[in-house]
């Protein structure tokens, strides 16, 4: 009698975007794009530093990249999944997390609930900032953001140590969405991911300008006076319609960028 030969079906695969949520896939999409954006303003250090968001939804999860991959070959699919211990919870990239995001990432998360996203860069007008005793000074509108926020991490090696962590979190404090990592880089928190980004591009020429303006020397310098700051402040922190990020998210499709996929 004649055996009838079984053959299997391959299995059809599920995209990252059909297993996670519509809310999950917006921050992965966010995130990506946050990366693509980066290496366009040049805040990239080859594949060294990291961009985090937190996942919605209570799992305490959190997205960062794949450890490898350049800033522009990152997509909201090929974000690495992580948990607050260092289990890798998603990777279709096979390639893991660079443990210091890991230590950097994982501390902040855990430390501050408010920060749905961590941006942190290693550009050289951030890395110079983080050399100056005298830290982020008020020489721009720019800077008015920043100023009164900042916090300051000394330098204790690469950030390798799980043990660093509770220093780097007692260091940045309950409030804080900006601190200089002294004499390695610069970290921005916000509420979304675009919020993160924003404030990172303000932190970022705030220390560009910063630079320009010592080349003159320090003692020709003009700071803004402490009531200016303050009225600033309240200025750039009033509640309007965000416009910032969709317009880059139009120029990054102007460019064909393939952060969506």
């Amino acid at each position: 009698m004649a055996v009838a030969k079984l053959t299997s079906r391959p299995r059809k695969q599920v995209s990252v975007k059909d297993r996670v949520s519509e809310a999950e896939w917006k921050v992965r999409t966010d995130l990506a794009a946050a990366y693509h954006l980066a290496a366009i303003f040049g805040w990239t250090d080859v594949i060294l530093t990291h961009f985090s968001a937190r996942v919605p939804g209570g799992d305490e999860h959190f997205l960062l990249n794949a450890y490898g991959l350049m800033f522009d070959e990152v997509t909201a699919s090929n974000l690495v999944k992580v948990d607050h211990e260092g289990n890798i919870i998603e990777d279709i990239t096979g390639m893991g997390v660079n443990q210091a995001g890991f230590v950097i990432h994982g501390c902040v998360h855990a430390a501050r609930p408010d920060a749905q996203a961590v941006l942190h860069t290693h550009t050289r007008a951030g890395i110079a900032v983080s050399a100056m005793a005298e830290g982020v000074l008020p020489l721009s509108q720019h800077s008015m953001r920043i100023v009164k926020d900042v916090t300051y991490h000394d330098y204790e090696g690469i950030a390798l140590d799980m043990d660093e962590r509770e220093r780097l979190a007692r260091n940045l404090g309950p409030t804080s969405r900006s601190m200089v990592l002294r004499n390695h880089g610069l970290l921005a928190l916000g509420g979304t991911v675009p919020d993160a980004f924003m404030h990172m591009y303000f932190f970022e020429q705030t220390c560009r300008i910063q630079v320009d303006a010592m080349a003159a020397g320090r003692d020709r310098l003009t700071l803004v006076p402490e009531s200016a700051i303050e009225r600033t402040r309240a200025q750039v922190n009033r509640p309007r319609e965000r416009k910032d990020w969709p317009a880059l998210l139009r120029m990054l499709d102007r460019r064909q960028a393939d952060f969506r996929s």
